[in-house]
């Protein structure tokens, strides 16, 4: 087991003291992903920082190890069909795992983007206001459900007897109703088919007038549509009488026989309805999410103005407010308007619910409405607002997990995190917390520190005790954490003018700025001030603009980042060339897949029920290629063993002698440049942290000819001792001729800067406005704006 170097340290009157081994989570023989057989002891109700540059093996102990294994064993007690619909958790790696206590994952997993889904609903908010109006709307129009947009509001009377007395009975009749809009069904937009991009109405059915993915002339809906009897599928579309048309577009479900094969025939709109328009979009594969972003155009319900409520929903008023206006509020103006309502019937609920918008506020997410579709919140907002759950659950005793829950929040609602994570240590709680924040890593008990590189350099314990430790503890982290970047003596004289005029997206406020171009511009502000909004929104995205946002990268567990760059093409060429053969060899996703596992790597056994099970291919042992691609070689190295490499053992070896590749050189050292030389070539893209596929992304983008470069918190994942390297690349680009223009909390970019543009003063209706715009030094002397304060603490002026 790794030595402790410390024994921890209090940092506020509620943490506990350790007194025995049942007072710790016990880890030993870790081997997960770079785990090097380590063994920790992690003392519990106590607030515990992971730190390590990014790719050291934080993840791997804390989410694929402790956390892993508390689920799963959770998953364990449900019976066989239960785990049936439950994520597959395999046992983690590991000897020894001691002291466990239930866990709960707080990541940065956007939420659904079920339409159905709200800020609201995520959070209980919505079921506690449903209740309130319920019981104090007027006119009353029923129970909680009447004002909920997830339940039908179709009108269902019925009778129900009672026995009294000698044999008699009362009969006492009863109407249910949901507050679902009848037209929109709850969504709060309508669509609109495009009906040119759904068939050629100069061919018939049997000539491929359906459009459609899926819908050729030989396939299953082919044979149904022409075999339906409802329409001629010989003669144009164009030539239909009303009644064949309305067949083709909008019969009902209907059971028809078509070859002697019984089959469901129903019309084009509600079949596309049902198939596609009910499933999230973005869920949707690529040529089927084109299509409906090509033929369908979403508006606002007309019936309910998007709302989602029914009429009779939208009339219940409390003191002339209804529950779509109140749902519409920003919730830090719903949080006073609701401590206003006097009602002593339903007071322990009012302040149960104020509670839970003060929570919102206090979290830095006040600017948000409870109508906000959740899938829309960023990957940060959407790990607090699964925080909000959590602050008011009587559960004690857990083990909560955090992924850098500061990421997308300004200093000042640092400081606020902050006192929500040790709120939930006060508790009784374990917090684990995964972070490169110094603010945050400050006001741990006990800090493990990992590395001390990244992959195969890290997965070890470099450290485990206090912050003081820490600080004289000699380890990366340690030597980098009380790094500050200083004010520039001077800045770079801008070339030009970007300029904005009358922003108005979201909460900006008929905004007017001119962004220079050929500097560094940071735009800065607390979380909800409209940064994005005034970037995103108002730059327009075209020939010459390159955005890198925080949007997901795609891809399946078969890509990699040698395929998402580009790399792989010139690797295959340069294999290809070398043995006299034909690239397609190289790719374990075309003619060079192992046919027992298509390439995969590993085969999945589907076992209904029970748990799936994925195996390594015995064929290919996990290599995807074929057994005679590996006979080939370059540089005495075959595909496989290629694409095991990190990107900096990659970038030497196809730097110089017989592999010398320069194509391939080039996007390696993009790669390298933005700090992930640790990765290897071959690693699934599923497997990557956000940081990583931001970082990814950048690399990527950097081969492109753009002149003005956007980028969005690229600041995010990274390491105290990586962000001078970023600094040092983003200075790259300006002095190469580019214009950076970055949305950005972090205080050491800020300080970089060449000119900063402050929003706020605070969130929502409170921002949507430019306080500052100038030099870093002009915003530190000022201190006029939160930032210019927390700037100035910074850099020590």
């Amino acid at each position: 087991m790794a030595a402790r170097t410390d024994t921890g340290t209090n940092t506020g009157p509620s943490a506990p003291h350790v007194a025995d081994r049942h007072d710790l989570i016990r880890v030993l023989g870790a081997r997960v992903n770079n785990l090097k057989d380590i063994g920790i002891e992690i003392p519990k109700r106590r607030l515990t920082v992971f730190t390590g540059v990014s790719g050291s093996g934080k993840s791997s102990l804390v989410f694929g190890t402790i956390a892993a294994e508390s689920q799963r064993m959770i998953n364990e007690t449900y019976s066989a069909f239960v785990q049936g619909f439950m994520p597959t958790l395999a046992r983690p790696e590991v000897d020894v795992l001691e002291g466990l206590t239930t866990a709960i994952i707080v990541d940065q997993q956007r939420m659904g983007s079920d339409a159905r889904s709200t800020v609201g609903t995520a959070t209980d908010a919505n079921a506690m206001l449903r209740i309130v109006f319920s019981r104090l709307g007027q006119p009353h129009i029923g129970s909680p459900n009447a004002f909920s947009f997830n339940v039908a509001s179709v009108r269902a009377s019925g009778a129900i007897t009672v026995e009294r007395g000698a044999g008699k009975t009362v009969r006492q009749t009863f109407t249910r109703t949901g507050g679902m809009c009848p037209r929109c069904e709850g969504r709060g937009s309508v669509t609109d088919l495009d009906l040119s991009q759904l068939y050629d109405d100069s061919k018939s059915i049997n000539e491929g007038a359906l459009t459609i993915p899926g819908y050729s002339v030989d396939g299953w809906y082919g044979r149904i549509y022409s075999g339906s009897g409802f329409l001629d599928p010989d003669k144009p579309i164009r030539d239909y009488t009303p009644a064949e048309l309305d067949a083709l577009l909008h019969k009902e479900a209907t059971r028809i026989k078509v070859d002697n094969v019984n089959l469901t025939y129903e019309g084009l709109i509600p079949r596309i309805q049902k198939s596609f328009l009910s499933k999230d979009v973005d869920s949707l594969q690529p040529h089927i999410r084109a299509f409906v972003e090509r033929a369908v155009t979403f508006t606002a319900c007309p019936d309910c103005d998007g709302t989602r409520l029914s009429e009779a929903a939208r009339s219940s008023k409390i003191d002339g407010i209804g529950i779509d206006a109140a749902c519409a509020m920003q919730i830090s103006d719903l949080a006073a308007w609701v401590g206003g309502l006097d009602a002593p019937s339903v007071a322990p609920l009012l302040a149960t619910l104020a509670h839970t918008l003060d929570s919102f506020v206090e979290i830095g997410l006040g600017y948000l409405s409870l109508d906000r579709p959740s899938g829309t919140l960023s990957g940060g907002e959407a790990q607090r607002v699964k925080m909000i759950r959590h602050l008011g659950s009587p559960l004690t005793d857990v083990t909560y997990v955090f992924d850098e829950p500061t990421i997308g929040l300004h200093p000042h609602d640092i400081q606020r995190m902050n006192g929500l994570l040790l709120r939930l240590r006060d508790k009784g709680n374990t917090v684990l917390v995964v972070e490169h924040k110094p603010e945050t890593i400050a006001i741990a008990d006990h800090v493990v520190d990992l590395g001390p590189g990244a992959g195969p350099a890290g997965g070890t314990v470099c450290f485990e005790g206090t912050v003081e430790g820490l600080r004289a503890g000699g380890t990366l982290t340690g030597r980098h954490f009380d790094d500050r970047a200083a004010l520039k003596k001077t800045v770079r004289t801008p070339t030009g003018t970007l300029e904005i005029r009358g922003a108005a997206t979201h909460n900006l406020r008929d905004v007017d700025v001119d962004i220079p171009l050929g500097v560094l511009a940071v735009v800065t502000g607390v979380a909800g001030s409209g940064k994005s909004s005034l970037v995103h929104g108002s730059i327009p995205a075209g020939a010459g603009v390159v955005s890198i946002d925080q949007r997901a990268i795609r891809g399946s567990r078969r890509s990699n980042p040698a395929t998402y760059t580009g790399l792989l093409d010139p690797i295959r060429k340069a294999f290809a060339k070398a043995n006299g053969v034909k690239p397609a060899l190289f790719s374990a996703n075309s003619e060079g897949a192992c046919p027992n596992c298509n390439g995969a790597g590993v085969i999945y056994t589907d076992l209904a029920m029970m748990a799936g099970v994925a195996a390594t291919c015995e064929e290919c042992e996990g290599k995807r290629f074929q057994a005679a691609v590996l006979d080939h070689h370059l540089g005495g190295r075959d595909i496989s063993e290629v694409l095991a490499m990190s990107v900096d053992e990659a970038e030497e070896f196809f730097g110089a002698g017989e592999a010398r590749t320069p194509a391939a050189h080039t996007v390696l050292r993009r790669l390298a440049d933005v700090g992930l030389g640790y990765l290897s070539l071959g690693q699934p893209l599923t497997t990557l942290s956000g940081g990583e596929r931001q970082r990814l992304k950048l690399a990527t983008h950097m081969a492109e000819k753009g002149g003005v470069y956007v980028l969005d918190e690229p600041t995010t994942g990274l390491h105290l001792a990586d962000v001078e390297h970023l600094l040092g690349l983003l200075d790259r680009l300006v002095d190469s001729g580019k214009s950076v223009i970055v949305v950005e909390h972090h205080q050491a970019v800020m300080a970089h800067a060449d000119w900063i543009i402050d929003l706020g003063p605070g969130a929502g209706h409170d921002g949507g406005r430019i306080v500052f715009e100038g030099p870093p030094a002009d915003l530190v002397a000022a201190r006029s704006t939160l930032t210019g304060e927390h700037l100035a603490a910074y850099v020590g002026a």
